[in-house]
């Protein structure tokens, strides 16, 4: 589904990311571990074409996207929720999930009722502005904006950060039924512990910009993990 191979990525003269190679396979749920500032979130920016990459290739499926623009990544079936949500404000729920819509690489008519079954709260209010819902309600929005669009992969920078229990109980929910069904590939970049070893199938740790480990969440063991994620 996707790879990287030796690639170098990061703003302007400073490299963050160094020789990274890393595989995500059709149906996989991958997390990206890793204290703060190691690349995580500089990693998915990459993939997605927000940062160019100064070497190296990536791969999605068969095409080369090492130049792609962003626009053609989103096309091609890669769906992105960024870290701090990013939704339109002054549109409402709708239309932040219309929009997403947008980037689908099929024709659709409208919000697919799947949406709203996985996050009941956006249909309850389908006509609010995005800016006027609480920070969980956001994420839900972000979340489901990109599943709207039925990527074949998706990339969550650290979705359940800073938002109430309830509703990181509904992500992991849905995070789950993603994996349940293996029609989506998952990237997903996660500080929790127990939820990344409960939903892995693999994982990847980075420290200082390079993998510093990576194998299935039982065979790199809690121990090292801490280690790579206690500050």
């Amino acid at each position: 589904m996707l790879s990287m191979q030796g690639v170098e990525s990061g703003y302007g003269e400073s490299m963050v990311l160094r020789g990274i190679r890393l595989r995500v396979e059709p149906g996989q749920v991958v997390c990206l571990m890793g204290r703060n500032g190691v690349g995580k979130t500089t990693l998915l920016k990459t993939i997605m074409g927000l940062i160019r990459p100064k070497r190296g290739e990536i791969r999605f499926g068969e095409q080369d996207m090492t130049a792609a623009q962003t626009e053609k990544r989103a096309r091609l079936g890669i769906g992105y929720v960024p870290q701090g949500r990013e939704i339109f404000p002054r549109l409402t729920v709708k239309e932040n999930l219309l929009l997403g819509l947008e980037a689908s690489r099929t024709r659709q008519d409208g919000i697919p009722d799947s949406i709203y079954e996985q996050f009941p709260v956006l249909h309850e209010m389908a006509d609010r502005k995005g800016g006027d819902l609480s920070g969980g309600q956001q994420q839900q929005l972000a979340i489901a904006r990109a599943l709207v669009s039925r990527p074949k992969l998706l990339l969550l920078d650290e979705p359940m950060e800073g938002i109430q229990p309830s509703v990181v109980l509904q992500i992991e929910r849905v995070i789950e039924s993603i994996k349940a069904e293996r029609s989506l590939s998952v990237l997903l970049v996660e500080q929790s512990l127990s939820f990344a070893a409960g939903i892995a199938d693999y994982c990847y740790v980075l420290d200082k910009g390079a993998v510093a480990a990576e194998g299935p969440p039982s065979e790199l063991g809690e121990e090292l993990l801490r280690k790579h994620l206690a500050v």
